[in-house]
């Protein structure tokens, strides 16, 4: 009995230390940690002139605006095109297009309206892009509103049946018809805004 109490005590005396080289035998084998002194920063790394970095974007940026000025100022940016809000809605337009606004509009017919809400704007090699517009008096889109007519007429017919019911109704709702007359760039794209020398007569 003396012989079993003794390697009882001996396995329980061994167990401690038999634990302790499996955890870590598993703390060795275990990607984590590795893992993380990848991830983990150097302290070389940790010092980034984050000034110069500034200064690269601002000259990168400086050349780009000269360089769509120098086309626009020689007349080869191509035909411009932009994106303007109007009445609730998004129209892609280029000079001399004729959109369609749905619903009553105080415009009559024969006005000349600026259209001041430009999203975006671009041309061949370029693309201007608001957030969520553009600069007021960078990009003038000019247009003309042509004509306003009523749609064809839509038929509503409602019927419920066994009850002796049905009614037909007939709608017709107002459009309006704006030609596009020019889309330019009035200054240049870096410059500082300036007031318009002649305003339209109505603004939209």
């Amino acid at each position: 009995m003396s012989f079993l109490a003794q390697t009882v005590r001996q396995v329980l005396r061994q167990a401690p230390t038999r634990t302790s080289a499996l955890t870590g035998a598993m703390r060795s084998l275990s990607l984590a940690p590795a893992l993380w002194q990848q991830n983990k920063p150097a302290a070389a790394d940790a010092a980034i002139d984050v000034a110069a970095i500034a200064k690269d974007q601002q000259k990168e940026c400086q050349s780009i605006c000269e360089r769509v000025n120098q086309q626009v100022a020689k007349m080869e940016q191509g035909r411009l095109f932009a994106v303007v809000h109007l009445c609730g809605k998004q129209f892609k337009i280029t000079a001399g297009d004729i959109i369609l606004v749905e619903g009553y509009w105080p415009p009559t017919i024969g006005d000349e309206i600026s259209l001041d809400k430009v999203l975006l704007a671009g041309a061949r090699d370029f693309t201007l892009i608001g957030r969520p517009i553009l600069e007021s008096g960078l990009v003038t889109v000019k247009a003309t509103v042509v004509e306003k007519t009523l749609t064809h007429t839509k038929t509503h017919f409602r019927k419920k049946r066994r009850k002796q019911y049905m009614r037909i109704n007939f709608q017709r709702s107002p459009n309006t018809m704006i030609r596009i007359n020019s889309i330019e760039l009035a200054r240049p794209v870096d410059a500082s805004s300036e007031a318009e020398k002649e305003p339209s007569r109505r603004l939209f």
